[in-house]
């Protein structure tokens, strides 16, 4: 069963951070991150479980559960639009809109 060093490690290595980096975005110490990622492993505080979780852009629940959530997707459908044309994402998003209506009745 994954712990939460494991998921960290997980979403460190698919973000393409390193641990320094990492670091630095959430403005925590690198000998703390690498508590959180040794052998210890010992489990951060909430404050710094939110900011680690934000720059990898998963959820605190994910880290500590493992229970799945959709912010990884929905990262890479935004990240994925960004590189669109105006004109393209006004439609895509007109069709989104379409079906999450259609969706409600």
């Amino acid at each position: 069963m994954a712990s939460f060093a494991d998921r960290l490690q997980e979403e460190i290595n698919y973000i393409g951070l390193s641990r320094k980096e990492l670091a630095l975005h959430a403005n925590i110490n690198p000998r703390a991150l690498a508590m959180y990622l040794g052998t210890q492993q010992s489990m951060p505080p909430a404050d710094v479980a939110v900011k680690l979780a934000k720059v990898l852009h998963v959820s605190v629940e994910y880290l500590v559960t493992g229970k799945e959530t959709s912010y990884r997707q929905l990262s890479d459908l935004e990240r994925d639009l960004k590189s669109l044309p105006q004109p393209v994402i006004d439609s895509v998003s007109l069709m989104i809109h379409t079906l999450a209506e259609n969706e409600k009745k």
